[in-house]
């Protein structure tokens, strides 16, 4: 087989976490992806199989902490190797820098990166000639939500944004909400105009205030997986935009699309859409 059409090497970090599991499952089903490592923090787990801790049978592959020997290894495969990446936001800069650095292409699904880190990320990728992609959220319906709040921001001045997430979830409020506020507020609109002078009896009642005057409210509860919804009000009507997840297989057609196309790339994209 030529490194042309060899399987793309993977190393998943966070491997043995919720979503760490459903992608080592997918790449396992992958014919074009050959899982070569698997990274997690979690002592007690260390060393044992990673297909058997995903549920999906022994792969041989077994579960390290050492995030840049595993690195090596996916550098030293006939194709360039990526790092699916589903940690922690303390540590998910790091993580990102170092895979770039050994020439192993990130695909990051953790979210809580700062502006100022996305940057300087954005900068060494390029200077690297490496691709990453930064996905706060790999389900297509979320492109489609939020596609639609941009359409939707043209004709009213008024929106708001509720975000639901497990109470597992380290970031608020979550990479999907921010992004979505972003792509609101593209043009440079403002929204929410106040009508009266408010005052919040209890601190941040209202929710936070993302750009475009936009609030944004975080909930953490558990038996969630990931949910939103975009409100937009005018007078007499009320328009919602609502995505809901059920089952965490649903963000695997856009993790393994995003490891295909992360290959061909030369610097750092952010967002499912710009890989569709």
């Amino acid at each position: 087989m030529t490194a042309s059409n060899s399987p793309i090497p993977v190393v998943v970090n966070g491997a043995a976490g919720k979503m760490g599991r459903e992608t080592i499952k997918a790449i396992d089903a992958a014919e074009d992806m050959t899982l070569v490592g698997a990274i997690d923090a979690n002592p007690e787990l260390l060393g044992q199989d990673i297909g058997e801790i995903a549920g999906c049978g022994p792969l041989e592959v077994p579960v390290l902490a050492d995030l840049q020997s595993t690195l090596v290894v996916a550098t030293q495969e006939q194709q360039q190797g990526v790092m699916v990446d589903f940690t922690h936001p303390s540590c998910v800069y790091e993580n990102v820098r170092a895979a770039l650095a050994y020439g192993v292409r990130p695909v990051v699904g953790t979210t809580g990166l700062s502006d100022a880190q996305i940057a300087d990320l954005a900068e060494f990728a390029e200077k690297a000639s490496t691709g990453c992609a930064i996905v706060p959220n790999f389900a297509i319906g979320v492109v489609l939500m939020q596609q639609a709040a941009v359409q939707a921001a043209r004709y009213f001045d008024n929106v708001e944004i509720i975000e639901r997430h497990h109470d597992s979830k380290a970031d608020a409020p979550s990479g999907t909400a921010i992004q979505t506020a972003q792509a609101i507020v593209e043009d440079g609109k403002k929204f929410n105009e106040p009508k009266v002078q408010e005052k919040e009896v209890i601190d941040r009642a209202r929710g936070a205030i993302a750009e475009g005057d936009i609030r944004i409210h975080s909930l953490r509860v558990p038996g969630s997986i990931a949910h939103q919804e975009v409100i937009f009000g005018s007078p007499g009507q009320i328009y919602t935009i609502r995505h809901d997840t059920s089952d965490r297989g649903c963000y695997m057609p856009g993790v393994l699309l995003a490891i295909r196309k992360v290959t061909g790339l030369k610097q750092l994209v952010f967002g499912l859409e710009k890989l569709l």
